[in-house]
């Protein structure tokens, strides 16, 4: 049978060797845990954070600090694990993730607590994009499946167990509690990557009868090789490395640009009108930062961002593909649960789970896609399942009004095994098409481009549905003031309560029908950009 996917004579790196144990499994898994876990489990303590330290009207930036400091650091922590390796950078992340934690526990009030979060966040960045690089490492293209599917089985439990965990230790504990539990976590995750996490390349050892020349990166090899030659003449081995040059200077800038762009994008509309100074001058800023860091990268030795990731078809395409997957995310994760309540009348616990049955269906699905892109290859396998999402989201608003719970929850969960057609095929295929030394940097800058379309889909959505609203109502208020008064229905009349329901539906009715929009942005970037055949390397020498 002819394989699905083109395969090239050329060294992919790592991964040729046996299947790394239970421990260094559980520390990606942890590692992992950490970061996936944080954003939920302080979501539901923001009442008690909020009543003990104050700073109600800057209380969202406890998850835009955070969330801009992962995303513009996901491309730099890339190309530093291209260039130092891996395990140093997710030792550095799980550190800065803990030092965040630990400060965030001793905050005096809301604006050390935000910049405590910021610290975290520059330990996260290096968890989520460092851990998805080494799973692509250590596993052979055919075992990735698994080890994916545990991890976004790992990021599913966070999205149930997280607000339950963080309701409890804020309404039995204290909300500091949030914070330490990350402590004894994270130093078992430590420790497990320090003690059982060995990088290909990362020792030379004459006596060993076999060790990891032949899967390490070409300048490893090489080191390695001279090495060994200088121990077999009876000579000391070389310890002088040629100097690795860093882009800080790029570095700097792209952090620059994104700070700009996703606190114009987080902010605007929120704590400023659109079209006000704040937001304009942020835009402007981020305009003039973008075109400084396209200069500093083209006269760069070694940038930050290589012009490589867009000049290849198959790493653009991916890059688009899941920044739209980030940008269609927003309509069932952040208006879904509002929908639920709003719409349907549910509770907070029953709306969770209409929501929580694609984080559900989602790993299930991307643990059997092997079988699915192992037949038809990876681009095939991702736009059956962007396509069926595509009609997944383009029926949400032919659901009837008010309709019953089972309905949503129904798409969601088909939406979940759509989604995991698509999203880890394309992963897995891009991290299969670069070697070892540019995986880092691929795997960063896919993760870089869906975190910025959920920041764009959130300013972009929430203008939607407030428009929507406003077109319905007038100027009543946005949407987050009238699920608040649908919270109690009995402090309004009938009538009104009917009005306001036909209104909350009709607002996440066009935000699903602007994720479809997305899917189609995604389908069309796959089927005109990348090739039909993904040009994957051989795993080990060529």
């Amino acid at each position: 049978m002819t394989e699905p996917y083109a395969r090239k004579p050329v060294a992919a790196g790592p991964a040729t060797g046996p299947a790394p144990g239970r421990p260094v499994v559980l520390a990606l898994m942890l590692g992992m845990g950490l970061a996936a876990v944080d954003g939920t489990i302080v979501s539901t303590a923001v009442p008690q954070i909020v009543g003990d330290l104050g700073g109600l009207s800057v209380f969202s930036w406890l998850f835009s600090g955070y969330l801009l400091a992962v995303t513009v650091t996901l491309p730099v922590y890339g190309k530093l694990s291209d260039t130092f390796g891996r395990k140093p950078v997710l030792v550095t992340g799980v550190i800065l993730f803990l030092l965040g934690s630990l400060l965030c526990a001793m905050a005096w009030n809301m604006a050390s607590l935000i910049a405590f979060r910021i610290v975290q966040g520059l330990g996260g960045g290096a968890l989520q994009g460092t851990v998805q690089t080494i799973a692509a490492d250590l596993y052979p293209l055919k075992e990735r499946p698994r080890i994916q599917a545990r991890l976004s089985s790992v990021w599913a439990a966070s999205s149930i167990a997280g607000p339950a965990a963080g309701g409890l230790l804020a309404g039995y504990a204290d909300w500091r509690w949030i914070f330490l539990v990350n402590l004894p976590i994270g130093a078992l995750a430590l420790w497990l990557i320090v003690r059982h996490l060995v990088e290909p390349g990362a020792s030379v050892d004459p006596d060993r009868d076999t060790d990891d020349r032949d899967t390490a990166p070409p300048r490893v090899r090489a080191r390695v090789a001279a090495d060994f030659e200088a121990v077999a003449q009876g000579e000391a081995p070389s310890r002088v490395r040629a100097r690795v040059r860093v882009d800080w200077p790029g570095a700097l800038a792209i952090f620059v640009t994104g700070a700009l762009l996703l606190t114009a994008l987080v902010q605007g509309g929120v704590a400023w009108p659109w079209l006000s100074a704040p937001s304009l001058g942020l835009f402007a800023g981020a305009a003039v930062s973008g075109a400084v860091t396209v200069a500093v990268e083209r006269r760069a030795a070694e940038p930050i961002i290589p012009g490589w990731v867009w000049r290849r078809r198959t790493i653009a395409a991916v890059n688009l593909a899941l920044g739209a997957l980030g940008l269609l995310m927003v309509a069932p994760t952040v208006f879904l649960p509002t929908y639920a309540q709003s719409v349907l009348g549910l509770g907070p616990i029953a709306a969770g789970f209409v929501l929580s049955v694609m984080t559900l269906s989602w790993p299930i699905s991307a643990a059997f896609s092997n079988r699915v892109y192992g037949r038809i290859g990876f681009r095939l396998t991702a736009v059956l399942g962007i396509s069926l999402a595509l009609l997944l989201l383009l029926a949400f608003p032919l659901l009837p009004f008010p309709g019953e719970p089972w309905q949503p929850a129904l798409l969601m969960l088909l939406l979940g095994a759509a989604l995991g057609l698509f999203q880890l095929p394309l992963i897995i295929g891009v991290q299969s098409t670069v070697p070892y030394g540019e995986r880092g940097t691929t795997t960063a800058s896919v993760l870089f481009c869906r975190q910025v379309g959920q920041s764009v889909g959130a300013a972009l959505f929430g203008a939607v549905a407030n428009g929507v609203l406003s077109a319905r109502l007038g100027d009543t208020g946005d949407l987050d003031t009238l699920a608040r008064a649908l919270d109690t229905p009995g402090a309004l009349p009938p009538a009104t309560t009917d009005l306001l329901r036909h209104a909350v539906d009709a607002a996440v009715d066009w935000v699903y029908l602007g994720a479809a929009c997305a899917a189609g942005l995604a389908l069309l970037a796959l089927l005109t950009l990348a090739p039909r055949r993904f040009p994957v390397l051989e795993e080990g020498e060529g």
